[in-house]
């Protein structure tokens, strides 16, 4: 199950049609609804910015049963009033990850970085980003979700279609296999494929 809940005081970085209100993930409402999730065999997958990774914390321990999948390394903006504000954004959103990765019911998808509002500006460049590029923009991001939740709780992201206006999906998967170079064979295999299969609950019917 996906609630797209993402919410900032900044409104140019909120998508008019499908913007939830402030401190959604804490209202009694919801939580009612999230409870159901676990008793179905559900997950939950969570699409909000990093600024609300506390009310996330919140929501991951009080149903601890109940599988949690953020989305997009934990939504760190760099565009309206982030602009310029990326370092300190990075360290917040870290600090705060960093809390959540004590839950061990919280698994991260690694991308959805190719937004306009992630600030990187991929999307209005004359010529398309190389995979070295986009590897150097999202390393901070990617390899500390890595070292913070380990490769078994960590799984690769397209977000395409809506990242195709920044680069191309072969692109994208080349900058992930770029950052993930030095990464043992195990690793790479969670963070790949085995991370999703068994969070998905998706049978195997390959093997890699």
């Amino acid at each position: 199950m996906r609630h797209l809940t993402a919410w900032d005081a900044d409104a140019s970085l909120l998508n008019p049609l499908s913007a939830g209100p402030p401190g959604l993930l804490s209202s009694a409402d919801y939580l009612e609804g999230v409870v159901q999730l676990a008793p179905l065999g559900l997950s939950y997958d969570a699409w909000l910015f990093h600024l609300q990774l506390h009310e996330l914390i919140a929501l991951a321990r009080r149903f601890p049963e109940t599988s949690v999948i953020l989305n997009h390394v934990g939504g760190p903006p760099g565009a309206g009033v982030y602009i310029g504000r990326r370092a300190k954004t990075f360290q917040t959103c870290a600090t705060d990850m960093r809390t959540l990765a004590t839950c061990t019911n919280i698994t991260v998808k690694l991308g959805g970085l190719g937004m306009r509002i992630n600030g990187f500006g991929f999307a209005d460049q004359i010529d398309p980003p190389s995979s070295e590029e986009l590897a150097a923009a999202w390393r901070p991001y990617i390899l500390t979700c890595i070292e913070v939740f380990g490769a078994e709780r960590c799984m690769f992201e397209s977000n395409f279609p809506v990242d195709k206006g920044s680069y191309s999906y072969i692109c994208c998967w080349n900058a992930f296999k770029r950052l993930t170079a030095g990464a043992s064979r195990t690793e790479q295999r969670a963070l790949f494929s085995k991370t999703a299969r068994r969070v998905y609950r998706i049978a195997a019917h390959v093997n890699n």
